[in-house]
């Protein structure tokens, strides 16, 4: 219980130190819901000489993809063999206490 009202402390003084900063810094920076200007615009516009790199984000994604596949593939083939290893020992349990 004083775990969680020290936790509670904490998330209220930390709310109140950010919205200290947040008025500070409103003053020197644009909201977000403002339109973007004519440099931002621009530094967000595509630009030609990067278009031979498209095919490089494109590659990762994909290497990322198979990596990912691959990963799941090893996991389930432990799962399986852990799966087989303990099927096989409740048999051969059950051969020993058959047999006798």
């Amino acid at each position: 219980m004083a775990f969680l009202l020290n936790k509670t402390t904490f998330l209220s003084h930390f709310r109140s130190h950010s919205q200290k900063t947040e008025d500070s810094l409103s003053l020197s920076r644009r909201g977000f819901h403002i339109e973007p200007g004519a440099r931002e615009k621009a530094l967000l516009a595509e630009d030609p000489a990067l278009k031979r790199f498209k095919s490089h984000k494109k590659s990762v994604w994909r290497l990322k993809r198979i990596g990912d596949v691959l990963t799941i593939v090893v996991v389930a083939g432990c799962c399986y063999e852990i799966y087989v290893k303990a099927v096989m020992r409740e048999e051969a349990r059950k051969q020993a206490s058959g047999s006798a």
